[in-house]
């Protein structure tokens, strides 16, 4: 057996921890989706069972994701339950034609700051959002709403020993997942979240404290295989839009993932348009069983390397742990405190917040952290969808602005024609700062036109220049004479 499978003690050992992190990240991620607990663990199966067996990256865990839960919760809200399993299909779908199509490395080509502006803008919503969760209270649709609300919660908060308790559940559970680091290695051989989910609901049930629990409908229950209703939907143009927001968010945030985890271990690296394909053909299944979208999960995988995996052989045996424990002990999942939950979302959307990259970005690349910024204030204004767009809009645009360098230099010696040169790219965005210089110029007198310096001459500044020469040279004494590269 040794012989056989060499790293089967390590991989089987790194199941067991992947496991344990992906129980209560696969439950909080469902209930905040707004979908019930089980559809969370049916993702993280198919995420192990399905999409760890195909090639791509050998070492990232896929499974529900954090980041997809405000854009989830939206999809759900106005669209239904029974309407997620279509729009998660065809996300699928588009995802292994992008694989097959060899589109999935060009995923690496977005902006750093767009990606991290959009996971900064879903851990502000998700943070603001699951704080109401952790006080048992309504949250607002919107971002700013969650926001802009959170002063009025508290003060609800303050006059409800219901709420109190149920914050102090939530607030509870983030302290002993950030304390839980400091305790000795040992310990901390059982994953923080964990560790925080059992102790809330052991104080839960030893001071019976009126706290609300995750709502258990059995694994069989809630697997839905989507019927003729839900496809009706996709005549719809705004299941269109959520459909390709899911493909796009999954897929770049897979990608990246694959990237982060490849920097973490010294074995082969992500194949990106087999990723690619491995990710549509999940979310295909995901989609077919009513479930949750996949994502591959950078917490997941992290701690799937650190744990010594060294095949995908550990990603496949912690699906099979998923499966067992969905069909053994679902009714644990009723003694499970939803704000203990909410406290691990919160703990979770911190950490999506790139503190450091924005001070980083600031330092040396102001306008790259604007876009960061802006990406993710657009995100908490709108929402997901059109936040990533204005990110990438913005990205553009400021790429298409530098690529445009161009320099003006004008030299009048008093007498004689005066010499003008243009060196750099001439651009349409750079249009009017040409013609302002030339047309400031003196109208009696010749002038020298030298484009021979540029790179690049675009249709718009070709025809500008042509129309301003000829209205100068009616103007003047002597035509314009224009000088190009050879």
């Amino acid at each position: 057996m040794t012989t056989k499978y060499p790293y089967l003690r390590q991989d089987f050992l790194a199941s067991i921890v992947v496991f344990l992190v992906a129980v209560p990240l696969c439950v909080g991620v469902a209930v905040a989706s707004g979908v019930p607990a089980e559809l969370g663990l049916v993702t993280g199966i198919v995420g192990g069972l399905v999409t760890g067996f195909l090639p791509g990256s050998s070492l990232q865990v896929s499974g529900p994701a954090a980041g997809l839960t405000v854009l989830v919760f939206e999809a759900v809200s106005e669209f239904g339950v029974g309407t997620l399993g279509v729009i998660v299909l065809m996300a699928g779908l588009f995802q292994l034609a992008m694989g097959f199509f060899r589109i999935g490395r060009w995923f690496r080509a977005i902006s750093v700051s767009v990606v991290e502006g959009m996971l900064c803008g879903i851990g502000l919503v998700i943070i603001a959002g699951q704080i109401y969760a952790a006080a048992g209270l309504k949250a607002p649709q919107t971002g700013i709403g969650k926001i802009a609300g959170l002063p009025g919660a508290f003060a609800d908060a303050l006059g409800s020993s219901a709420a109190l308790a149920s914050l102090a559940i939530g607030a509870g559970t983030i302290a002993v997942i950030v304390l839980w680091k400091r305790l000795p290695k040992a310990v901390r051989s059982v994953p923080g979240a964990l560790a925080a989910v059992v102790l809330a609901t052991l104080a839960t049930l030893a001071f019976g404290l009126p706290v609300a629990t995750v709502e258990v409908e059995g694994l069989f229950g809630v697997v839905q295989v989507p019927g003729a209703d839900a496809f009706g939907e996709l005549a719809s143009p705004a299941v269109w839009g959520t459909i390709v927001a899911f493909t796009l968010i999954a897929s770049a945030e897979s990608l990246f993932s694959a990237a982060a985890v490849d920097r973490l271990h010294d074995g082969p690296r992500t194949q990106y348009d087999k990723e690619m394909v491995a990710q549509g053909v999940g979310n295909t299944v995901c989609g077919l069983l009513g479930a949750l979208p996949m994502t591959a999960v950078i917490v997941r995988s992290s701690a799937n390397v650190a744990a010594g995996a060294r095949t995908k052989a550990s990603r496949v045996l912690h699906g099979a742990w998923l499966l067992l424990f969905a069909a053994a002990l679902p009714s644990a999942l009723a003694l499970v405190p939803i704000p203990a939950l909410a406290g691990i979302l919160v703990h979770a959307g911190w950490k999506l917040i790139p503190f450091r990259q924005i001070a980083a970005l600031w330092r040396g690349h102001k306008g790259e952290a604007l876009i960061l910024v802006a990406t993710a204030v657009s995100i908490v204004a709108v929402n997901m969808f059109e936040g990533v767009l204005i990110g990438l809009a913005l990205s553009v645009a400021k790429t298409a602005w530098e690529a445009s360098h161009l320099k003006t230099e004008i030299v009048d010696k008093g007498a004689g024609p005066v010499q003008v040169h243009l060196t750099g790219n001439a651009t349409f965005l750079r249009l009017p700062k040409i013609l302002d210089s030339l047309e400031a110029l003196p109208q009696d007198r010749p002038v020298e036109l030298d484009l021979s310096g540029l790179h690049h001459l675009d249709h718009a500044c070709r025809t500008a220049l042509e129309n301003w020469a000829e209205r100068h040279s009616s103007a003047g004494t002597e035509p314009v004479r224009v000088t190009t590269a050879a």
